[in-house]
């Protein structure tokens, strides 16, 4: 019989602090007593994020943050996705940056992974996509890649930044990633990402 895998992402180590944080919708992670109205669940995430920032929400602050959380999280997070969700705000009405984490079992060589899990030989790149070595203090060495890719139904590139780990201890594969248009806004919360990236850990159930 095969094994099934179980390690999961563990946040303990992430700074709340200027993320939402949506956890996975299915498997042992998934919150599914809140899921069950996931509007209702992102509300009260706007409410905490006009309190934690001491700002006043007015009459319709805390729906309108709360509808636009919801709308990420259905659109990003289907059902049946177990991957953690990150919303980068540093104001409540900031249009959210979405940075995805996900984990799975190691699918082969460290360093052939790495390049795929990331793209860094992505032939559909505007240019040759800047790959970069760095270390995490729970994942260990990792790859990271900041390149730019057309989209065939936008005039618009995108610019997308991946953070990837193979975890030799658990036979894990770590993977973050973000892609935007707004380029401004990906280059202004890259070291907020990089902190992120260098937060995350294993937990062993």
């Amino acid at each position: 019989m095969k094994e099934v895998f179980w390690p999961i992402i563990d946040i303990e180590h992430v700074d709340a602090y200027p993320w939402v944080i949506i956890p996975p919708r299915a498997g042992p992670t998934a919150p599914s007593d809140e899921w069950d109205d996931i509007d209702a669940w992102c509300l009260e995430r706007a409410a905490d994020l006009w309190g934690d920032r001491d700002l006043d929400p007015g009459p319709h602050g805390v729906g309108f943050v709360g509808g636009t959380l919801a709308r990420c999280a259905k659109a990003l997070c289907p059902p049946e996705s177990t991957h953690w969700l990150f919303l980068h705000l540093d104001h409540p009405t900031d249009v959210p940056l979405p940075v995805c984490a996900a984990i799975g079992p190691a699918q082969g060589p460290r360093e052939l992974t790495l390049r795929a899990l990331t793209e860094a030989d992505d032939p559909n790149a505007v240019e040759p996509p800047v790959v970069k070595s760095f270390h995490s203090l729970h994942l260990g060495d990792g790859m990271s890649t900041f390149r730019y890719v057309t989209q065939e139904d936008s005039p618009h590139v995108l610019a997308c930044v991946r953070y990837a780990w193979q975890v030799a201890e658990h036979e894990a594969d770590v993977l973050l990633w973000t892609a935007t248009e707004d380029v401004a806004r990906v280059l202004q919360a890259a070291d907020d990402v990089e902190e992120l990236a260098c937060s995350l850990a294993i937990f062993v159930p």
